[in-house]
C-alpha cells in the first residue's frame, strides 16, 4: 500500500498513526507541496492523504483511511469515542494554533518544501488564512502564552500516556496530530501528563516529533 502525504499535515499524521498502531507496512510518499498532478490523477483534486493499493483501491479523507485500515487488517484497535471536553478543547486550540505552526513548517527542511516553488506556494496559500508569516512569528509570545495555558487545561483530561481517554480511540487520532505539530514551537510547555502522552503516542505510532527542530 502507498500513502501519499505531507510531513506537516495533521490529517496525514492521522493516516500514518493507524499503520503504526497496527504495525502494518506502508510506503509513505511525501509529495512536493506545490505538486498537484498525482492527487488529481488519483482522486480528481489536490488533497492528501491518499491511500492506494495495487488492486486499484484509492481512498482520500484521513478518518476514512483510519477506519478502513483498522477494520480490514486484524482486530480493530480503535473505538469511535471522542469526549465532548476534548472536542471543545480542539475547537478552541485549532482556532489559533496555525498562527504558531504554519510559519515554522517552511523553516525546518521538511520533504514537501525541498523545492523553492513548494515554499512559495505554501506561503502564498496559507498567508491568505493567517496573514503575513513574519508578523505571525513576531506574535509568538502572545500565542505561546495562550497555548501553554490551554495545555494546562488539557493535562487534566489525559487519562493514560497510551490513550488519552484510557482506551485507544478516534479521540487519539484527532488529538495527537495537533499536539505533535505544536512540538515545532520553541518554548512550548507540555505539562507532565500531556508530555508523557505525546512521547508515548509518538513511539506507538512511529510518527516523529519536531522537538529537536523546534524554532
Amino acid at each position: 500500500m502507498r500513502l501519499y502525504t505531507y510531513e506537516h499535515c495533521p490529517y496525514c499524521v492521522r493516516a500514518r498513526m493507524i499503520f503504526g498502531l497496527k504495525k502494518l507496512p506502508v510506503d509513505v510518499i511525501v509529495l512536493a507541496n506545490h505538486h498537484d498532478e498525482t492527487p488529481i490523477k488519483l482522486v480528481g483534486k489536490k488533497v492528501v492523504p491518499i491511500l492506494a493499493d495495487s488492486g486499484g483501491m484509492v481512498m482520500p479523507e484521513s478518518l476514512d483511511i483510519v477506519r478502513y485500515v483498522d477494520k480490514k487488517f486484524g482486530e480493530p484497535c480503535l473505538t469511535e469515542n471522542v469526549r465532548e471536553n476534548i472536542e471543545q478543547w480542539l475547537r478552541k486550540v485549532t482556532s489559533y494554533h496555525n498562527h504558531l505552526v504554519l510559519p515554522r513548517f517552511v523553516q525546518i527542511g521538511l520533504k514537501e518544501f525541498e523545492m523553492p516553488e513548494s515554499i512559495e506556494y505554501f506561503v502564498m496559500k496559507k498567508s491568505k488564512i493567517i496573514g503575513n508569516f513574519a508578523e505571525n512569528l513576531a506574535q509568538t509570545a502572545e500565542y505561546l502564552a495562550r497555548i501553554n495555558q490551554d495545555l494546562i487545561e488539557l493535562n487534566d483530561l489525559i487519562v493514560s500516556p497510551k490513550a488519552s481517554s484510557g482506551e485507544l480511540a478516534i479521540e487519539d487520532i484527532v488529538l495527537f496530530p495537533i499536539l505533535r505539530n505544536l512540538t515545532i514551537v520553541k518554548g512550548i510547555q507540555f505539562p507532565n501528563k500531556v508530555a508523557a502522552y505525546v512521547q508515548k503516542m509518538s513511539l506507538m505510532t512511529g510518527v516523529e516529533l519536531y522537538t529537536d527542530k523546534a524554532v
